[in-house]
Formats: C-alpha cells, structure tokens, sequence
C-alpha cells in the first residue's frame, strides 16, 4: 500500500521502498551497482527540479555551461586531484596513447572555462553553473539506494571574484540555499563548518587554509548563523560550509555546499587584470544549492512520502471521466491540461469505479472529475489532494497553481 499524504505518524519514509511502489527509479544488476535509473515518474520530478533550480541561478546572475564528462588525466594532475583523491576516482582509460579519467568534479573544467578569454575586473563576479555528470568509485558496502551512487548529477557553480567580493558572494549563495530549500520542502539540521585533517589528503599551505577558513567564518558568524566546527570534512583544496540534512533514520549526510577555493586559481593560474592594469589571481567560490540530483531524490520523497508538492508531482493533475460517454470530453480536458503545461494523464472509467480511482491517485494534487454536466458545459469538477472540492477552476489557474515560485 502506498503511503497515506497526510501520515502524521511517520513524516520520513524509507525512499528505496517508496520509490520502487511509486514507479520512479529501479536497479538493474546488469548496469551495476551504485548505478540506478529514473522512470518516467523519477525523471519528471527530476526535471522540475533541474527546470527550477536553473531559472533561480539565472535570475541571480549565472550562466550556465556544458563540459564533458572526461577528460585527460594531466587535467586532474594540474587540479591537484590525482595527487589528493584519486582512490575515489575511476582508473583511467587508455585510448591512442593518451589516459583519460571519468571526472569527479566539475571544477578543473570550469576553471579552464574561465581561462579560455581574458578577464578583467569589469567581468567578475563571474558565475558558472551547470547540472553535469560526475562520477566517484565507491566501495560496494557504502552504495544505496540513491543516496549514494556512483553516477552523479550535480547541480554545481563556481563564482570567479575578486578577493574583496568572496565574503559577499559566499553570502549570496547561502541565500540561494535556503530559497531553494524552502521551495522544495526541506529542513536543514545544522551548518557545519568543515575543516582540514592531518595528513597527505590536504594541501599543504598553512596560509592558504586560514585565509579561506576565516572568510566562511566570519560569514557565518556575520549573519548570526549557528554552525558546528569539524575537523577532517573539508575538500582536499579548501574549507567550506555544509548544510546537513537527516534521512528518515536520522542519519545525517551533506546536500548543499559553499567552498572557498584559494588553491584552483593558482594551479591553473587564472588572472584578471585589475583597475590599476595588474594582474590578480581571482578568488574561486565552489556551491551547489541543491547538491547532486540523486541525493535530493531522496531526500524528496522521504520528506513528501510521495506526495509531492505540486510543482514538483509526477502527474499533477489526472482526468477522470465519470462513464465512457464522458470520455471524449475528458480527453479534451487532458488536451488543454497537457497545453497548459501540466503533466497530467486520463483514467478511463475500465479502471475502476470513480471511488477507486479515486483512491488510487490520491497523492496526485489535482483531480478533475468530468461528469455528464462537465461534459456538457465544457469544464470539470476539480478535487485537490486530501479531498477538498475545489468546483469548476480553469484549467489556466490550475497550471498557475502548479508552478513554483521564483524570485
């Protein structure tokens, strides 16, 4: 049985159970582990997300990317990968001659996106965003589920600014944070700072941490922002903020982060020439506001229980004819939802009484029931999720309704 939209006793739900009765992603052994794959329902709460997010980053000034997944592994030399990370990279791929490395972060190609024009004072801020693919060789006891793939899909930015901008854009981009998370639904449980550890995991550059480290410090602390302090969760290259989030099992993990990256620019010395006509090595802010596309699945419906806000539902609004002579002007209904931008389907009255259907897409938000008299008059009786009889809305206003709300 499908998990009620008004559970009250249990508000988390476990999403690899969830998500396979909801149709919205499986696992198959011949693709691998750590490797699953969105259905139709999956891929469409996906991509109002990606549709989302997009629109917010760019009415905040982003532009937005493309790079490949690959490339050769003198590039991950250069970032400082391969010397730092590479045990949780992918071996390389020999192929005429050269290695080329599946990538684990979209940085070094964005950094080589900065470089690719000359930049001046007048350019920066410069922020870069792209939804791209990554990939991390996990061990198989960590995989599960969505939360911790293999292939990941990150909502990644680099913000290039001057060193006297980064405390302001770190700011900036914690605010695009808590606007995309109220929008979704989610609750963080704490901020953490994360900190450098001992060892050869780090650079080593004394100086460079404590720059970057009291730049988040002092954001965090400037905007009253209670936070925790942990040693040995930072990047190898830098500091940066965590927003934490809980599963239904009240294990803590990461989904949104703001780094201060002080070590990229100089390893691809990146430069900008300044007011005074002298060139400066340009500050490198790494955030994702939503972190990678996988783990916010997850996270979703956990916190929705599959009754997801409306925006983001699967199938937003379903069209149920009341006989099969109402059917030809459900079917028109459908038509004008499907134009209207709605993701919504027909159930026709072979699949049950109209109780039953009813019943069935219950966690679906909008239910436009067409009797005789809706048929007639050309409109429907619209029913919202949990029962509430809306009457004859037009179907323009339902497909406001459905639409997130951006700023």
């Amino acid at each position: 049985m499908l998990a009620s939209c008004d559970d009250e006793e249990n508000p988390m739900h476990d999403h690899r159970r969830l998500g396979r009765e909801l149709d919205l992603f499986d696992t198959d052994p011949l693709v691998g582990s750590g490797l699953p794959y969105l259905l139709p329902a999956g891929a469409a709460v996906r991509g109002a997300v990606e549709d989302y997010v997009r629109e917010l980053e760019r009415r905040h000034g982003y532009q937005h990317v493309n790079s490949p997944v690959l490339a050769k592994r003198e590039l991950y030399e250069r970032s400082g990968h391969w010397a730092h990370y590479h045990e949780d990279m992918f071996p390389p791929m020999r192929v005429g001659g050269e290695e080329f490395v599946l990538r684990p972060s979209l940085c070094p190609h964005h950094a080589l996106i900065y470089r690719a024009r000359p930049r001046s004072h007048r350019d920066l801020p410069l922020r870069l965003a792209e939804l791209g693919g990554m990939y991390r060789c996990e061990l198989s006891g960590v995989l599960g589920g969505l939360t911790r793939v293999r292939a990941i899909q990150l909502n990644d930015g680099h913000v290039f600014c001057a060193p006297e901008q980064a405390a302001a854009e770190v700011g900036a981009a914690l605010d695009l944070i808590a606007r995309a998370h109220e929008q979704l639904g989610i609750r963080a449980v704490r901020h953490r700072l994360s900190l450098r550890g001992e060892g050869g995991k780090y650079v080593d550059d004394p100086e460079l941490w404590e720059r970057s480290e009291r730049i988040l410090r002092e954001v965090l602390l400037e905007r009253g922002v209670p936070f925790d302090e942990q040693r040995g969760e930072s990047a190898f290259y830098g500091p940066k903020i965590d927003v934490q989030i809980a599963d239904a099992a009240e294990r803590e993990t990461t989904l949104s982060t703001v780094q201060v990256d002080l070590y990229m620019p100089g390893r691809f010395e990146l430069g900008y020439v300044a007011a005074d006509q002298s060139r400066r090595r340009p500050v490198m802010v790494h955030r994702t506001l939503v972190g990678s596309m996988e783990r916010l699945l997850s996270h979703l419906i956990e916190v929705h229980g599959g009754a997801f806000p409306a925006w983001l539902a699967p199938v937003q609004a379903v069209v149920l004819p009341v006989t099969e002579s109402e059917v030809p002007a459900a079917e028109n209904r459908l038509r004008e939802c499907v134009a209207a931008g709605l993701r919504a389907e027909l159930v026709a009255p072979d699949r049950g009484s109209l109780g039953a259907r009813i019943r069935e897409h219950r966690l679906v938000p909008y239910q436009l029931v067409v009797g005789a008299r809706e048929a007639a008059e050309g409109g429907a009786a619209v029913r919202a999720r949990g029962g509430e009889q809306l009457g004859a809305v037009p179907i323009d206003r339902l497909a406001r309704l459905c639409r997130p709300h951006v700023d």
